[in-house]
């Protein structure tokens, strides 16, 4: 999210063709103290570079070129050496590649995109590796709850990301949002190989009536993967097909949106880099409220015995896609309304955020025994889409001044309708035959 933030000061939309020029900020009428302003604030002098909106689509595509490779490895990898190391390794080496970025933009943009495709294939290591965790520290009754406050963090990280970085932008310049967040991420990182485990049995600190309940909670539900999978009936599987392909299609407009979002207020609203860090904030803390609040109703649903597990899981995944691509597709055309777009931003993640207990958390409700392998195969479609529509953004824009957001918009509302049409055909919640026991030829 640093680079999300960071590329609209470090890319010169006006100049003619440098290496290095003074940050440049356009007023808008939406904004009207802005002149007053910015004539008094410090001008940052930081590094400006010629990136057209290709460029620029590919540089944010780069962490997901490599991390489809990643996933499965690193949740074989959680299985045998422990998740604790996996996650801790990955949040490290992401952070302190981070503190590198600035002198590699100034190098060049191959050394940059290198650094990133690095970067994704470490945070990959961070959230598969965190699912292995997930099948041995929550009870099924509270799953939805906890595995949303623990995705929540990722909303909130970024809300502070985008709240403070488009201020550092404009004051001391863009190269420290890259030093102070790889700073803080290296030391959350010397943090959480003390204080994390990767089951109660071993915890230190936990009560002994805590430990029992979830032991208990967890006794009837086979969780240990074994050596070996029953490959040929997941692919056989349509449950499973039907959330691998949501995944596709529902983190195809979320990479966009991440990864876009800054750069759309900052050109179009036409904001200053404060003003458009701000602003690009506001979506996340929506989505942090509700991703919480949606795991919540979600287990309550559940635990009243209100709705079958199935028929939540498709009801929250079917309103976490229907308002936001809704919401999505009128952008283009409430764009002259500054007011307008940033409550259509504001609204769509939280709305979206509700899938996150629906079909992103469905893999624990068909395989939980195969958990982390399942949820790095899951990764590897999201990070396919994470590649291939930023890129496709990138295009357009470079391709249709007029039209580019209007046809990126579109189309990511398009495949996001796409995939919950398959969810909601094939999606299951029953713990699937192959999962209960390996009675299958395995290889």
């Amino acid at each position: 999210m640093t680079m999300s933030i960071a590329i609209p000061a470090m890319v010169n939309h006006t100049a003619p063709s440098s290496h290095h020029n003074d940050s440049i900020e356009r007023p808008s009428p939406d904004f009207p103290d802005y002149q007053n302003e910015t004539s008094k604030e410090f001008k940052a002098e930081a590094p400006v570079y010629d990136w057209n909106p290709e460029i620029q689509g590919i540089i944010l595509s780069s962490p997901n070129y490599a991390s489809f490779f990643t996933p499965i490895s690193s949740g074989y990898l959680a299985g045998v050496f422990g998740a604790k190391r996996v996650v801790g390794a990955g949040l490290f080496i992401s952070s302190i590649l981070n503190l590198f970025v600035p002198m590699a933009a100034d190098t060049g943009v191959t050394l940059l995109i290198v650094i990133r495709v690095v970067q994704g294939i470490a945070q990959v290591m961070v959230t598969t590796g965190q699912y292995s965790i997930w099948t041995k520290w929550a009870p099924p009754l509270e799953r939805s709850h906890l595995i949303s406050i623990a995705a929540s963090g990722a909303l909130l990280g970024s809300f502070i990301i985008f709240a403070i970085g488009g201020l550092l932008s404009q004051t001391i310049g863009w190269p420290y949002i890259f030093y102070i967040f790889g700073g803080i991420g290296c030391v959350s990182s010397l943090l959480w190989f003390p204080l994390v485990y990767d089951d109660p049995v071993n915890h230190p600190f936990i009560s002994t009536g805590e430990k029992e309940y979830i032991l208990c909670s967890l006794a009837q539900q086979d969780s240990s993967p074994g050596w070996s999978l029953p490959i040929k009936a997941m692919i056989k599987c349509l449950p499973l097909w039907a959330i691998l392909v949501f995944y596709f299609c529902h983190y195809w407009p979320f990479y966009v949106m991440m990864s876009y979002t800054p750069t759309y207020i900052n050109s179009v609203l036409e904001a200053n880099l404060r003003d458009s860090g701000i602003l690009s904030a506001l979506p996340f803390i929506s989505g942090f409220i509700c991703i919480i609040l949606g795991g919540l109703l979600a287990d309550f649903l559940l635990s009243r015995n209100i709705f079958k597990l199935i028929t939540i899981r498709k009801l929250f995944t079917a309103i976490g896609v229907l308002f936001p691509c809704l919401l999505m597709v009128c952008l283009y055309w409430v764009r002259s309304s500054a007011s307008t777009t940033v409550a259509f931003l504001v609204l769509s993640p939280g709305l979206s955020s509700l899938c996150d207990s629906g079909a992103l958390v469905n893999i624990l409700d068909i395989a939980p025994r195969y958990a982390g392998f399942l949820k790095g195969l899951s990764q590897v479609f999201a990070h396919i889409a994470g590649a291939i529509s930023p890129t496709v953004a990138g295009v357009f824009l470079s391709q249709y001044k007029e039209l580019g957001w209007r046809n990126t918009f579109l189309l990511s509302a398009a495949v996001n309708m796409l995939g919950l049409v398959f969810y909601l055909i094939f999606g299951k919640a029953d713990v699937q035959n192959w999962a209960k026991e390996q009675t299958f030829n395995n290889f």
